[in-house]
Formats: C-alpha cells, sequence, structure tokens
C-alpha cells in the first residue's frame, strides 16, 4: 500500500483529501507546514508527498529538496497556476489546481506512483525534463497501428496538431509521444486543459500579464505559453476556449508571438502548439461559437484517436496491462480475467473508453476475492443498450424494405417479426461484415448481437 503524506494548512482540504486518498487504499499521514512535516516524519518513508505552495513558515517547494528523490505534488489556486509551473522546474513530479475534482486528483496520484516519479526534473537540468519516462501508447488493431505512423511523421515537424476523439480516449498520451518523438523532447511540455480555467483567468494565464494590468496584478508575471518556450504547449479541450482568448491565440499562431494582457510590445516565442478536443470545431465555427479562421489555423494536421468500442483486441490488451499494474499497487497477487469477463469486455460499448476501462480494472481488483476477474466485478453498466436498440432499427428498416418489393413480396415483409429481421439481416451480410460493423448496423452492442445470436441459435460464420 503506497503511503502519502499530505501539508496543507488549511485543515478542511487537508482533511477531505486524506479522506479521499484513504477511501481509495492508501496510507496517508497529513501535517499543516513544512516543519511540521519534517519534524513529525520520516520523509523518505512515503511514496509520494502532496503539498500546497503557499504554506506559513516556509513555501511547499521547500519539500522539494527536503524529501529528494521522493516525488511532489504541488496544489496551487488558479490564480497562481504560473507559481506550479516555477515549482516544476524546481523539481515538483507535476501540479493540480485547487479546488481539485476528486477523480483528476485520483488520477494524477495513480499517475504519479506508477511511474515512480520518473518525471522529476534535477533544478538547473532542463535538458533532461522527461527525458527518463517515455509515453507508452498500446495498440495493435489497424486505426492504432495508422495513428502511429502518423504521430511519427509529424513529431518529425513544428506543424501544429489538433487531435481529435471522444473523452477517455488518451488524446493527452499522443500529445506526449509526439513531443518525446520531436526535436524539442528535451524542453518544457506544458499542458493546459482549457475547460479547468476560468474565462476572467485564462487570457493571464496563457499570456501572462503586466504589473497593474488588472486589479490583484501586482507583478508581472509570464504565462504558460512563455513558459512552453522552445518546446510544446498542449491544449486541451480548445473548443471551451473564449473568443477573445481565440482572437489572442490566432495571432500567436500566424505571427508566433505574443502580448502580455496589459503590456504594449509584444514577445517573440518559439512554441509548437498541439490542440485537442472532443467536440465538432467546425460546426462550432459555423453558428459562431469558435472562430472559423483558427479552427483552419489549427487544421494542419489532424489525428483521430479511436474510440475503445472500435479497437477490438486491444481491449483485452489495455485491461490485461491495467490489471497487472493495479495488482501490483494493491498487493493483490496473480490476477487473471475469466473467459465471460473477456467476452463481456469485448461486447460492451465503453462510453468512458480507456479512462473508463481503467477504472473498471481497479474497482475489480479491489473487490476481487479469488484469482480470477470475472464479470459482475467490474460493473459495466450494459442495460442502456438495450433490445430497445434493435427494435428501434427494425421499425426504421423495415418500410424502407417494403417501398422498394413488389407487391406481391410486400405483404410476406410486412409480416417479419423482429426475430425473423434480426435473422435475416445477419444471415445475409455476416459474410461481408464483421461482428463490430453487424452490431453498428443493427444500432447494437456487440454483447446484444451476442445474447440475440444465442437466443435464435445463429452460429457465426467459421474464420478463415
Amino acid at each position: 500500500m503506497s503511503r502519502i503524506l499530505i501539508v496543507e494548512d488549511e485543515s478542511i482540504i487537508r482533511s477531505a483529501l486524506k479522506r479521499l486518498l484513504e477511501k481509495n487504499n492508501y496510507n496517508v499521514s497529513d501535517a499543516a507546514s513544512v516543519a511540521e512535516a519534517t519534524e513529525q516524519f520520516q520523509l523518505s518513508d512515503f511514496d509520494l508527498i502532496i503539498s500546497d505552495l503557499r504554506l506559513p513558515g516556509a513555501s511547499g517547494t521547500d519539500m522539494i529538496e527536503l524529501a529528494r528523490p521522493v516525488p511532489v505534488l504541488i496544489m496551487t489556486s488558479y490564480a497562481s497556476l504560473r507559481s506550479a509551473v516555477d515549482a516544476m522546474k524546481l523539481g515538483a513530479v507535476d501540479y493540480i489546481a485547487k479546488p481539485f475534482d476528486h477523480d483528476d486528483m485520483l488520477a494524477t496520484v495513480h499517475e504519479v506512483l506508477s511511474r515512480g516519479g520518473t518525471a522529476q526534473v534535477e533544478p538547473g537540468n532542463d535538458n533532461d525534463a522527461e527525458a527518463e519516462q517515455q509515453t507508452e501508447i498500446i495498440g495493435q488493431c489497424q486505426p492504432m497501428q495508422e495513428l502511429f505512423k502518423r504521430i511519427s511523421k509529424v513529431a518529425r515537424t513544428d506543424a501544429t496538431v489538433l487531435i481529435l476523439g471522444e473523452s477517455g480516449t488518451g488524446k493527452e498520451l499522443a500529445a506526449r509521444a509526439i513531443h518525446e518523438q520531436s526535436d524539442r523532447a528535451g524542453k518544457a511540455m506544458i499542458c493546459v486543459n482549457c475547460a479547468a480555467i476560468p474565462d476572467t483567468l485564462i487570457e493571464s494565464e496563457l499570456f501572462g500579464h503586466e504589473k497593474g494590468a488588472f486589479t490583484g496584478a501586482n507583478a508581472s508575471r509570464s504565462g504558460l505559453i512563455e513558459s512552453a518556450d522552445g518546446g510544446t504547449l498542449f491544449l486541451d479541450e480548445i473548443g471551451e476556449l473564449p473568443l477573445e482568448a481565440q482572437a489572442r491565440l490566432l495571432r500567436f499562431l500566424q505571427e508566433g508571438e505574443i502580448r502580455r494582457v496589459g503590456a504594449v510590445q509584444p514577445r517573440q516565442v518559439n512554441v509548437r502548439l498541439i490542440a485537442a478536443t472532443h467536440r465538432d470545431l467546425k460546426n462550432l465555427a459555423k453558428v459562431g461559437e469558435f472562430r472559423e479562421d483558427l479552427y483552419y489555423r489549427l487544421y494542419v494536421m489532424e489525428l483521430r484517436m479511436p474510440p475503445l468500442r472500435e479497437r477490438g483486441e486491444d481491449i483485452i490488451e489495455l485491461a490485461e496491462r491495467f490489471l497487472q499494474s493495479q495488482a501490483r499497487k494493491l498487493d493483490a497477487g496473480s490476477l487473471s480475467l475469466s473467459p465471460a469477463a473477456r467476452d463481456v469486455m469485448l461486447s460492451y460499448h465503453w462510453p468512458g473508453n480507456v479512462r473508463e476501462l481503467e477504472n473498471a480494472i481497479e474497482r475489480a481488483v479491489i473487490l476481487a476475492d479469488g484469482a480470477q476477474i470475472t464479470p459482475e466485478l467490474l460493473g459495466l453498466d450494459t442495460d442502456h443498450l438495450s433490445l430497445s436498440a434493435l427494435e428501434s432499427n427494425y421499425e426504421q428498416r423495415i418500410p424502407e424494405t417494403v417501398t422498394s418489393d413488389s407487391s406481391s413480396n410486400r405483404r410476406a415483409r410486412t409480416d417479419l417479426s423482429l426475430d425473423d429481421y434480426f435473422q435475416r439481416f445477419v444471415l445475409e451480410n455476416q459474410d461481408q461484415m464483421s461482428e463490430t460493423e453487424l452490431a453498428r448496423t443493427l444500432g447494437v452492442s456487440r454483447k446484444c448481437l451476442w445474447e440475440r445470436r444465442q437466443k435464435l441459435g445463429i452460429p457465426r460464420r467459421p474464420k478463415k
């Protein structure tokens, strides 16, 4: 069980975070200051330290040197997000903004612990940033192989990249792979979730501000784009960027320069931009919610992350990798997936994609009593893809079939039951279509297709 130390002076936040981590099987200790932490605990006994940036007495960044080589995760408010980037330069393994989302916190803690803190940057050694930890994207299916080829090609250039895909498909992993394979790998990669920063702060955070530019701007500060100078800026959920910030971003892309809020003179920067979104930017541009000129400026190179439901046997490969990782983390011994669990995972729709799969495996490992992971341990909601989808598809297709037939065949076709329709469609098309294609055309999940096959006794075609 991983040991975590929380250093936070606000007792409400400290106790809430402690409960959250303990609920997720971490051994947690806490302190209200750097001095209290060093007096009460041997810092080397911990696997991770989570520290607030601003603490009474000494700054949370002091923990980085005091605890080395234990990784330190910095917590900071949105207003001091730029300071968190400075903390990473000092050696913090990562940062998370307050108020934090519980899922984001758990995901960050899990990522840091799983990589053993190897992403820490030694002070004054920027060229080695992230060099020790290479991002690994798993996938043997054809869409993923095509994605790997595109990543390899575009990484050798400085072209702007737009990554499209549903939530949880791994868009940030693809962005990191591009950065790590590029000539900028030795420089910083700054990741920004545009949806997580309030509209009133996002221009200041991205572009920086001058002293006195607005109320509370007591000193000049560089923005996150300047922090990425020489490296890569990853803007996640770029579809959530306010229109005013979009105009500033467009100038940055066109001219390679930025202007801090309240400044007169622009600054030249050398930053490679990678953006990602799950939204349809083209349609947003048509209705005026996204700048059309920015959309076409981003659309230099497009990468599409395939949803998990279209990745076939990759689902099992990913599940087994997550299973090994979680079993080691929770000291659960040797675990394997039962045949029934594999069938359920291959037939499930995975609306949450890879993130949902990882969470399902973690849940199963926690609940497992035996050596096998069974379907019920995964806790997947398979009811939402029910027979009603097939019925709806049936009602839509039968009238089309009837109108195309002669009058002599009309009565026979309209007398088709749902089971007749299903059986005829599958038998007529299974030689040309895969199980995934059959299910998609029928409007059902692969699990529903499999269940109907069993009920009606429709054999699958033999594999060649």
